[in-house]
């Protein structure tokens, strides 16, 4: 390899004459004595493939970190965006689905379904005092109501045989006698009517 480097330098020089500057004949030997296989920049051999790690992957993270980004830049929410700012969001993002999955997928067991519908996902954020408060002014489309029945609006517990009417208060014992000591007075003040006219 040497000697052909060789050869071709006194080729050049020799074909090139004396008035070639001493800086162009440097720099020509040094293109002879490193030759590049291709014009263009360095190739990785073939068996080796440029390995490419996503910031998602990167960051541990399954929610895309990419996607977040370009979204964050494409609302102009600010004329810039940092590097970690997509990564934070997307952490967020991750979390805040993964509890809410949590729950509505408990939500989905306790009434023996495997699969989740809007009414799980309305029962796991109405009974969690946290995403309730997030989600307090959100309406989830076919997620109905938390089940709840006024106590007032419940039936009466009717005594059986045998069993003794619960104690009454004493405040509340208090006004009873005042309305029923109240109630025969007003009874004998009204006149009786009669048949006939007066």
């Amino acid at each position: 390899m040497m000697d052909l480097c060789q050869n071709a330098r006194l080729t050049i020089l020799r074909h090139t004459g004396r008035s070639l500057n001493f800086c162009r004949a440097r720099t020509l030997t040094y293109a002879i004595d490193h030759p590049t296989t291709h014009a263009q920049g360095k190739r990785t051999p073939r068996g080796d493939k440029p390995t490419y790690t996503s910031r998602s992957a990167r960051a541990g993270l399954q929610f895309p970190v990419g996607r977040v980004n370009r979204m964050l830049k494409k609302g102009r929410y600010a004329p810039r965006i940092g590097a970690g700012a997509p990564v934070y969001l997307a952490a967020v993002l991750e979390y805040l689905t993964a509890e809410v999955v949590e729950l509505a997928g408990n939500a989905a067991r306790d009434n023996n379904k495997k699969r989740i519908i809007p009414r799980h996902l309305q029962l796991a954020i109405r009974n969690d005092e946290e995403l309730n408060k997030l989600l307090q002014h959100v309406t989830i489309s076919q997620g109905g109501v938390l089940p709840n029945i006024h106590q007032n609006l419940l039936p009466k517990k009717t005594l059986k045989k045998g069993e003794m009417a619960p104690a009454i208060p004493s405040t509340s014992a208090a006004a009873s006698t005042t309305t029923t000591s109240a109630a025969p007075a007003t009874k004998a003040s009204k006149p009786k009517k009669t048949g006939g006219k007066q």
